[in-house]
């Protein structure tokens, strides 16, 4: 640990039931041949990141199914052109601002610069402490909001022991492969699973970091503030909690979440984040500081007036949501089992109309969305992760238009 790491961690007690029952969870779901992060086995037929029980939760009755159904507003989505091809479990993107890519490769624990332009590759070099495994390995990645004068990557990973948060120069004057420093951890402790590490990082317009966190197959730490799983975090670059968080010295932001993958703010700095169901719904929700989003009890909508409902849900065929981005008045979200990006036009924190699906199985399994300007979203697919049937070109960065 470097002086300036940063952690947050619960008690002993608490820690060795986590694992205890992580460990019976993950036993449970592999007996089962159970799916996770859109597919089971290997496929893309059979779940999508979810345990099936055979249970029901809160939200699944016929009458909220038939609320879903109005008609959604008319949109339009473009593919311009593919960026680049030839892309190993692709996971996490971050625009640099000369218009190149950075993207994170999960299995390989690598990150490579994509040009723009030509879609040339460059590795910059593998990051050190990765430990990729089922839905674990090098996550998201995320550029410091001081990067012109700091050069830092924030990167999210599963290491031997948990899911982490560090950060890295990036020094390009190095030769290619050598150009990442050594990573700082700045946030440790999140737990780790063979399913549901969440991954996804983010600097919000208040310049604090968000990550989206899985509850690791242990459905009890969604409900338990002294956990990390389950939660959207926030913390400041440094990895401290960030001030005006929710509760007292702690970096939860949210809690009863499943499994977060997608954080996105909208034209107002109001934050939303895509959530995994198990066999019933999947969610977009509005997120709101110190709020309760329902997860083990609630799945998708519930009367239950002390969980906050979903800005809207899909049936877990449909979906099975990674990334989201704001644009256009909209906020689109990438689907792996759906294998298309779905569309959701917003009225403030709610939606102005049902959600309306686009290239549904043109691209396979849809990871990650990411705003490039206006109405222009980088898209990523996922089908060479175990879970797809990757074709030539797979995996490949989209460039495209959408209103």
């Amino acid at each position: 640990m470097t002086g300036r790491t940063r952690r947050f961690e619960g008690t002993m007690i608490v820690h060795r039931r986590a694992v205890t029952a992580v460990l019976a969870a993950t036993t449970l779901l592999l007996t089962a041949g159970c799916s996770s992060d859109g597919g089971g086995g290997g496929g893309d037929a059979t779940g999508g990141d979810r345990a099936s029980s055979g249970s029901t939760a809160a939200g699944s009755s016929p009458t909220r199914q038939a609320a879903e159904a109005t008609p959604p507003a008319k949109g339009s989505v473009k593919v311009v052109r593919t960026v680049a091809e030839g892309l190993k479990t692709p996971w996490g993107l971050a625009p640099l601002p000369d218009g190149d890519l950075l993207v994170s490769s999960r299995d390989e624990g690598t990150i490579t610069r994509v040009d723009g332009q030509s879609g040339r590759k460059t590795e910059l070099g593998r990051v050190s402490g990765v430990s990729a495994a089922g839905e674990g390995g090098l996550l998201g990645i995320a550029l410091s909001p001081d990067y012109a004068s700091d050069h830092m990557v924030y990167a999210y990973f599963t290491s031997d022991s948990d899911n982490r948060v560090v950060r890295m120069v990036y020094d390009e004057q190095k030769a290619s492969g050598e150009q990442l420093g050594a990573p700082d951890t700045v946030f440790k402790g999140i737990p780790k699973g063979f399913i549901h590490n969440g991954g996804r990082i983010a600097f919000g317009p208040d310049g604090m970091l968000y990550a989206g966190t899985g509850e690791s197959g242990n459905t009890g730490l969604s409900q338990d503030r002294g956990s990390l799983g389950g939660k959207i975090l926030r913390l400041t670059p440094e990895g401290d909690p960030a001030p005006g968080n929710p509760f007292p010295d702690s970096p939860v932001y949210s809690y009863g979440h499943r499994n977060v993958q997608g954080l996105a703010w909208d034209s107002k700095q109001r934050l939303f984040a895509s959530e995994f169901g198990q066999d019933t719904w999947d969610e977009l929700n509005a997120i709101k500081p110190g709020d309760n989003y329902g997860w083990p009890t609630a799945e998708g909508k519930s009367d239950d007036s002390k969980f906050h409902n979903p800005v809207t849900q899909w049936h877990t065929d449909d979906a099975s949501p990674s990334g989201v981005a704001y644009a256009e008045g909209s906020v689109w979200m990438a689907g792996l089992k759906g294998r298309r990006l779905w569309r959701v036009p917003l009225e403030g924190t709610a939606a102005s109309a049902a959600p309306q699906a686009f290239l549904e199985g043109e691209y396979g399994r849809l990871r990650t969305v990411v705003s490039a300007g206006g109405d222009k979203l980088w898209l990523v697919t996922s089908n060479t992760d175990g879970r797809g049937s990757p074709k030539a070109g797979d995996d490949r960065i989209l460039e495209i238009q959408v209103s």
